[in-house]
């Protein structure tokens, strides 16, 4: 699945991959050490961020979710 932003679609990808092969070699099998994937989320999250922006899409009241933020409970 393509991003929000055109631009944006090759981050979502190397993250996709990163997130999933932490996912599938060490979570699953117990290893709870840090997301090693963090940081290509945060280039991935700023660069939605822009393009949310230029393509004026309204977001109030959503929120996000990431690493280390919590689900809000209901």
């Amino acid at each position: 699945m393509n991003s929000v932003g055109e631009g944006c679609t090759e981050l979502k990808r190397e993250y996709d991959q990163c997130f999933n092969r932490w996912f599938a070699e060490k979570f699953l099998k117990g290893d709870r050490s840090a997301d090693p994937c963090s940081e290509l989320f945060l280039k991935y999250h700023t660069c939605v961020q822009k393009a949310i922006k230029e393509k004026d899409i309204p977001i109030e009241g959503v929120e996000f979710m990431g690493p280390n933020r919590e689900k809000a409970d209901s």
